[in-house]
């Protein structure tokens, strides 16, 4: 299954995403973060651009730290290869999106509940949070002014969301995956920290069920965005399924 030529759309994405890791990588070089530019801010947030809902799918971790690229991208590989070739070019690119934008819906909408529970807090501790929002301009050097507040943990928290992108093909790669699952339910999985094989309709629910404990576990701004994937995972489950019924699949 996966001992095939890597087809059209595939191969673009895997390259696309390394043009854009080499781009981090370059533009840094020269004080320019593009993860600034292109990944997805919160949407009330000042640094938030109608681009960043797209292009923040093409962004990963910047150099050195390559595990988030090479993750995504060998998972693409693997599974979006088959994908492609039992969906077809045209409904793959729409998976890939589509999930991706489903990830940013659903980490938007869960860190949304968090702002507002903060801004009650911070208002309460003394902060204009109106003014603070408009003053946080994300800053070349990570530094912010954080007002006089009753509650400085929290009011910092709350800063977090609005000068933290959201970057990485993950979301979409999840999609890939439940896609994977629901067309494959009897392929044969493992991975190297768990190399007994095991069938994908059990091992990629587990991996779900996982991001789903640890989104609840660290529910507050964290360096990996869990709803994200988990919103990935609902598009590719409810797309794939849908199509489905009308192709002919080797499970």
């Amino acid at each position: 299954m996966f001992n095939q030529p890597i087809p059209t759309i595939t191969k673009n994405l895997l390259i696309i995403n390394g043009l854009f890791f080499l781009a981090t990588i370059v533009f840094g070089s020269r004080g320019i973060d593009l993860g600034n530019i292109l990944g997805a801010f919160y949407p009330e947030s000042v640094n938030f651009k109608g681009w960043q809902i797209v292009t923040h799918m093409f962004m990963h971790a910047p150099f050195p730290n390559i595990s988030h690229i090479l993750f995504n991208m060998f998972a693409l590989w693997m599974f979006g290869s088959t994908v492609e070739n039992t969906i077809g070019q045209k409904k793959f690119l729409i998976l890939y999106f589509v999930a991706g934008l489903g990830s940013f819906v659903l980490f938007n909408f869960t860190n949304y509940l968090q702002v507002e529970s903060l801004k009650e807090v911070v208002t309460a501790s003394g902060v204009n949070v109106p003014e603070l929002i408009k003053s946080l301009k994300v800053s070349t050097d990570g530094m912010y002014n954080v007002p006089t507040s009753g509650d400085v943990e929290k009011t910092k928290e709350l800063m977090g969301y609005y000068v933290t992108p959201m970057v990485g093909a993950s979301g979409a790669i999840y999609g890939l995956l439940v896609g994977f699952a629901v067309l494959y339910p009897n392929a044969k999985l493992a991975l190297l920290f768990f190399p007994v094989p095991i069938a994908a309709k059990y091992f990629i629910p587990v991996m779900i069920a996982i991001e789903f404990y640890l989104a609840i576990q660290n529910y507050a701004w964290n360096p990996v965005a869990h709803f994200a994937h988990i919103g990935g995972a609902i598009i590719g489950f409810l797309l794939v399924r849908a199509w489905k019924k009308n192709l002919h699949t080797g499970y």
